[in-house]
């Protein structure tokens, strides 16, 4: 497994990390048995960057990690998030309520102090008064965090936050349905010595190349829930394209895969190939998912051609049909 520096904090993390939402049984139930298994898989594929937020099954995802490392000898990177749940989402936010969430954090997580902290897609109006990112300088003064970033939703909070000198990492949709990245917000990361993790980089699984347009998904999957925007950001779904167009686009992709790459493969390769991204959190419910995901960092680069065809496609065939802010 190839290891990336995340931004300005000198972590070296795992360019594969494992995103775990699906631990919060967030895309349909997932058992203990199953959760630690995908786990235990993480840690044997030397993936050491682990995400998470503390509304994923509303704790659930935090209590199966911390119940994890506190019998594990590995101790991975975990990334967790702050800011999403119904005590502060959309207006009520204070530090002193803020404060009590990463505590809730460290208590489930059973840690000391959270390696990253990330504020979880606040109103852009809150991300850019400035006090939310204030306190996290003063929680990582007091020793609860140890680093901090933002998760976000559009291209105008990314370029917003990116300039904050304290800043981490900024944790973005990015993926080959959403490209404009390259140019707007990846300069600036480098220039700035910000990380970038990259989410959804299968667009909610349409780009594993493996759905069919009568996929059917569990009621407690978002998947099915917010396909169309009705709970939150319609972008954090098949990255704002509606299902049966996403599918239809997925196919087009199969025509131009390298000889022995699935699509997944080489969507996920196409994301390790930036300079500017950090770790690419691949979501997995299954042992085999974080295995096949793991194996993308062994593979080779794209070529020049394929990526000049992928940003043709996104420009002529994707980028009209996405819904929301960008």
């Amino acid at each position: 497994m190839n290891k990336r520096v995340l931004g300005k904090s000198g972590l070296e993390v795992s360019e594969i990390g494992l995103g775990c939402w699906q631990l919060g049984n967030d895309f349909g139930p997932v058992d203990d048995a199953r959760a630690e298994a995908v786990l235990k898989a993480a840690e044997q594929q030397q993936i050491n960057f682990w995400d998470t937020a503390d509304v994923y099954g509303g704790g659930l995802s935090e209590t199966r990690i911390g119940d994890f490392c506190s019998a594990s000898m590995t101790q991975p990177i975990i990334a967790t998030k702050v800011g999403r749940d119904g005590a502060l989402f959309p207006n009520g936010y204070s530090k002193d309520k803020v404060k009590a969430n990463i505590q809730g954090s460290l208590q489930r997580l059973n840690v000391e102090a959270l390696d990253l902290i990330q504020l979880h897609c606040v109103p852009t109006e809150v991300l850019k008064d400035g006090d939310m990112l204030a306190w996290m300088e003063d929680f990582q003064q007091q020793g609860l965090i140890k680093h901090f970033g933002v998760s976000v939703e559009t291209m105008d909070e990314a370029l917003f936050a990116v300039t904050h000198p304290k800043l981490t990492s900024i944790q973005t949709i990015f993926n080959v349905f959403r490209q404009d990245h390259i140019t707007e917000l990846f300069p600036l990361a480098l220039q700035h010595q910000v990380g970038i993790i990259v989410r959804l980089p299968l667009a909610s699984g349409v780009l594993s190349g493996k759905m069919t347009k009568q996929q059917q998904f569990a009621e407690t999957d978002h998947r099915n829930y917010n396909k169309d925007g009705a709970f939150f950001s319609v972008g954090e779904t098949f990255s704002g394209i509606p299902f049966e167009q996403a599918i239809d686009l997925a196919e087009v992709l199969k025509t131009q895969l390298p000889q022995g790459m699935s699509l997944a493969q080489m969507a996920l390769r196409w994301l390790l190939d930036q300079p500017a991204v950090s770790t690419v959190i691949t979501g997995a419910s299954r042992v085999e998912q974080v295995q096949e995901n793991a194996a993308v960092s062994a593979l080779p680069a794209l070529s020049s051609e394929l990526h000049e065809w992928l940003a043709n496609f996104y420009a002529s065939q994707v980028k009209q049909h996405i819904r929301g802010v960008m």
